[in-house]
């Protein structure tokens, strides 16, 4: 997995409208809360504060340090709870199950545990609250003004063994307010859906069974209690959900470097904030001969396929009543030969109506990825002037350096996409590539893409011939070059 920010798009789109820039669609408040993760749900990122610049940055002081909840946990024994040290409860863990995070990386076992140090949540600010998730699937809520920890709420996601990918990492919580019923809202790493008070942290007792619903629950090949192969969970959340219309939506991690054809789908799936109850999946894969794109998936491998998930960022409007999904790629990263097809909606943008889940319209970005090329941040909705003409947009980043932007409510492209020939020769056995792909013609793209002899290194003649006696043997050429048992290099790069 690879991040990008969403000031590329800001970038990317200025430079094709300069004489008309882009507007936010939302937009955080002025009083400087930040109540979803991107600042609103149409992902802007936009605040309109102004009291810090660049000429008063360097006197900022700081006011309060806080010290993650993670460093202490809560150990239950017959004798009632004790908060102890992180370390020494993972010590006691690991003696009654010795492999509950031993990782293993199809040759070799190696004991470990869970992580507290990579802290990557941003905190959402409503009210003087901060509200934040930890590397342990927690969430706490902080007094903004003085640091102090008001409360904490602990799923023990970390007792159910290694996430699915990216362990021990969390990248924010989800807020909701009605009639003065406000809740924090989250998913952790080992498949749940939690709400709480947000004034207390106290589970919502109306919402699931106790405050929690399963996310494992109705998912194809995705069984509470089992680990695959690689002692891992078979779905598990690193990402906010997002919450519009009372709706909570919710994507899914889910290991991506299995060795097998068969693998977990990621659905994106919706539940009533209030009651925690199921609304509706969209399905990524889809699920029946019938289903809409099936028919990419060649001799039925939509039945066995995985993958295919949300595990970034989505986005909303609420005007609309419509979510905006960026789909990962299918199982396997690098190999379809076992998918043949388009796979959609695999590395897809897709428009689904917040109340009944039905697709609107979709963008397929790439045709049977084979590149790890998920889309990997949350589309941005802005309203923008082309040629005269107001448009409400929807802006795609892409991990291959590409911005793919569409009227959001139609689906057309702002700018023609080209469908443009690619390279399909593979000596990988059972695979074939489409012969084409989506090229953008605007914004240009913000990332190198493909690799040649002329791009290596060239500080000296000595350093250049190492250069080139690194790459030999290797597969070099322009973005979506095939994969080949030689290896190929790649660029943008996996990840």
């Amino acid at each position: 997995m690879r991040w990008i920010h969403a000031a590329t798009v800001a970038a990317a789109m200025a430079a094709c409208l300069a004489a008309s820039p882009a507007e936010a669609q939302y937009g955080a408040p002025a009083d400087g809360e930040w109540r979803s993760y991107a600042g609103d749900s149409g992902s802007t990122k936009y605040s309109p504060l102004d009291q810090i610049t660049a000429d008063n940055f360097g006197d900022l002081e700081v006011r309060w340090h806080w010290q993650s909840v993670d460093s202490h946990l809560v150990h239950s024994t017959g004798l009632g709870d004790s908060l102890v040290a992180a370390d020494t409860l993972f010590d006691i863990l690991q003696a009654e199950e010795p492999d509950l995070w031993t990782a293993f990386d199809g040759v070799s076992r190696t004991r470990s545990r869970p992580s507290i140090r990579s802290l990557v949540a941003t905190p959402l600010m409503v009210d003087g609250v901060l509200y934040v998730s930890t590397p342990l699937y927690r969430a706490a809520a902080i007094d903004a003004r003085t640091g102090e920890t008001l409360w904490v709420h602990d799923p023990r996601a970390y007792e159910s063994g290694n996430p699915a990918i990216a362990q021990w990492r969390h990248r924010g919580v989800a807020y909701w307010e009605n009639d003065g019923d406000a809740r924090i809202v989250w998913a952790t790493g080992d498949g749940f859906l939690i709400a709480v008070d947000a004034k207390t942290g106290i589970p919502a007792p109306d919402f699931g069974d106790n405050g929690r619903v399963d996310l494992m629950d109705g998912v194809p090949r995705a069984t509470r209690g089992e680990r695959d192969i690689l002692n891992l969970l078979p779905l598990s959340s690193q990402s906010p959900p997002l919450v519009i219309r009372d709706t909570v939506i919710v994507g899914s991690t889910i290991n991506d470097r299995t060795i097998t054809r068969e693998a977990t789908p990621g659905f994106a799936r919706a539940y009533d904030v209030r009651t925690g109850r199921h609304r509706w999946d969209f399905h990524t894969v889809p699920q029946s001969a019938d289903e809409f794109g099936s028919d990419t998936w060649l001799d039925e491998s939509w039945r066995y396929s995985g993958n295919t998930n949300i595990w970034s960022m989505m986005s909303g409007d609420e005007e609309l009543g419509w979510v905006f999904l960026p789909i990962g790629t299918p199982t396997n990263d690098y190999y379809g030969g076992h998918r043949l097809g388009d796979n959609l909606f695999a590395e897809s943008i897709v428009a689904v109506d917040v109340e009944t889940g039905q697709r609107q319209w979709h963008f397929q970005t790439i045709h049977h990825g084979l590149w790890d090329y998920d889309l990997p941040a949350a589309p941005n909705l802005l309203d923008i002037t082309v040629d005269g003409r107001e448009i409400k947009a929807v802006a795609q980043v892409s991990k291959q350096g590409f911005v793919y932007v569409f009227d959001r409510i139609t689906g057309e492209p702002v700018w023609p996409i080209e469908e443009l020939p690619v390279a399909t020769d593979t000596d990988l056995e059972g695979e074939i590539l489409s012969p084409t792909q989506p090229f953008p013609t605007r914004p240009a793209a913000f990332e190198y893409q493909g690799t040649s002899i002329d791009d290596l290194v060239d500080f000296t003649p000595e350093i250049r011939q190492m250069a080139i006696d690194a790459v030999e043997g290797f597969r070099l050429g322009p973005l979506y070059t095939p994969q080949t048992l030689r290896g190929t290099i790649m660029r943008p790069p996996v990840g």
